[in-house]
């Protein structure tokens, strides 16, 4: 064969690869998660399972997008932005009414499986003058970052302790890595974060040289926000030295967060998601500790708030979790 028919064939060759490769590329399908920000808990683990759906679910590339959190979420899920989106199950339950931040229109949101207990922090430093919730009046205080569920529950933890989110405190809509921020400049006094333990921004904080961490209590609002709200919030704790400086205990307020989809997700689709974050849990679990809670005794209908997706329900059904 001569140098001039080898070099074609070997184009050809090349040529054809390039062409396979292409055609694969067109058919890959893609699935975009809705996370938060990059200071909390929701971004690391869905930075971890769109790498675990990536390697194993043929055909898709996941990718995990940096977000304001949940109620920014929730309105990707609304539009079909993101296929799959980490919720607070309040925001989820509010989104699926078309109340409060979804006034606009319902989103036909869909839980996929329980994931893990978010815990509200109050989070302040020693020698702001803050000891107890009605501490707070007059206060510089971020409740959160536009669009995420730290807004929503912290303007229902501080309605509950008799406090007017408006009036009472001068506002700041912060998330937590940039509140951590303003705390260390004395920009803030103090601010609210709903997330997992531990959060990354937090611990920062507590270890910081000159300052001391301090966690308000505030798990005596529960019961007036279950009143008004319905059952989303259960009292807990922050167990002492979660953070550094964290002398003893926090009581607190905690919601279930949720991996969330819409009505649109295919049933098969649904339930090879949910088969392959059970089978390779141990994954997401070296990316972030919370995933441990994720387990077959949490995936209870009473849970969520919200339908579950048909695809996740039998998925739980096959493996005999009884919903």
């Amino acid at each position: 064969m001569s140098q001039r028919t080898t070099g074609l064939a070997t184009c050809a060759l090349v040529l054809g690869a390039a062409l396979l490769a292409g055609a694969a590329l067109a058919q890959q399908k893609t699935i975009a998660i809705a996370t938060g920000g990059t200071g909390g808990v929701y971004y690391p683990l869905g930075g971890g399972l769109a790498n675990i759906l990536s390697k194993t679910l043929p055909g898709y590339q996941a990718t995990a997008e940096v977000t304001g959190g949940s109620v920014d979420n929730l309105k990707l899920i609304g539009t079909g932005q993101s296929e799959l989106a980490f919720s607070m199950a309040d925001a989820a339950l509010d989104a699926f009414n078309g109340q409060d931040k979804f006034k606009s229109g319902k989103v036909a949101v869909r839980t996929l499986m329980v994931l893990y207990p978010n815990r509200m922090h109050v989070v302040t430093i020693e020698g702001a003058g803050i000891q107890k919730m009605a501490d707070l009046k007059g206060k510089r205080v971020s409740t959160g970052s536009p669009g995420s569920a730290t807004e929503v529950m912290a303007f229902r933890v501080i309605e509950a302790a008799g406090l007017d989110k408006d009036k009472d405190i001068k506002r700041e809509r912060l998330g937590v890595a940039e509140s951590v921020n303003a705390i260390k400049d004395r920009k803030i006094d103090a601010f609210f974060w709903v997330g997992g333990l531990p959060t990354a921004a937090v611990t920062d904080l507590g270890a910081t040289p000159g300052l001391k961490i301090k966690l308000i209590d505030h798990s005596d609002v529960v019961a007036k926000m279950n009143a008004k709200y319905g059952d989303l919030y259960v009292k807990d704790i922050i167990p002492a030295k979660t953070y550094p400086g964290q002398d003893k205990d926090n009581k607190i307020a905690t919601v279930q967060n949720i991996l969330v989809t819409n009505d649109k997700l295919p049933d098969n689709l649904a339930f090879a998601i949910n088969k392959i974050i059970f089978d390779h849990k141990a994954d997401l679990v070296a990316v972030h500790k919370e995933a441990e809670s994720i387990d077959y005794k949490y995936q209870l209908k009473n849970n969520s708030p919200v339908p579950w997706h048909p695809g996740a329900v039998k998925y739980f059904t096959d493996n005999n979790v009884k919903m």
